[in-house]
């Protein structure tokens, strides 16, 4: 009987059968600390992350049709949709559960406070940006 309890807590803890992580691919430049910060953040929600580390990283951003205003200093790609810079993860969560028909995410620049650049309690509101396939933004959510 002892066993039965236990048991119980290891199959509310385990991920179900077949169950698979949301591959996320990030485009970033090798010496960039807060690229690497956002990527561990997605993988502790979840996320599994491959990086790329590029020196070109504007040629990736043209590729994946990133306008210059919501540049950011990484790109990232998740089941069709761009990321493009320190988006929370909840956040891409919420647009992979939500399929719009857009062309992604962004957070343009790099807001303290976001994940990856946190700096302690400081932290800046910032918006996360809906793109529409035209180009055509929304806030998508405020932090």
């Amino acid at each position: 009987m002892r066993l039965l309890p236990l048991l119980l807590t290891s199959l509310l803890f385990t991920a179900p059968a077949g169950a698979q992580s949301t591959e996320v691919t990030v485009y970033k430049s090798a010496t960039c600390g807060c690229c690497k910060n956002w990527s561990q953040h997605m993988a502790q929600n979840g996320f599994d992350v491959t990086n790329h580390d590029v020196k070109d990283l504007i040629s990736v951003k043209r590729q994946h049709g990133v306008q210059p205003r919501l540049s950011s200093c990484h790109t990232a790609v998740v089941e069709g949709y761009v990321i493009e810079g320190h988006v929370p993860a909840a956040d891409v969560k919420r647009l992979l559960r939500e399929r719009p028909d857009a062309w992604g995410l962004a957070v343009a620049g790099m807001p303290i406070g976001s994940p990856g650049m946190e700096q302690g309690n400081v932290k800046q509101r910032y918006d996360v940006l809906l793109i529409d396939k035209q180009g055509n933004t929304s806030v998508y959510a405020s932090h």
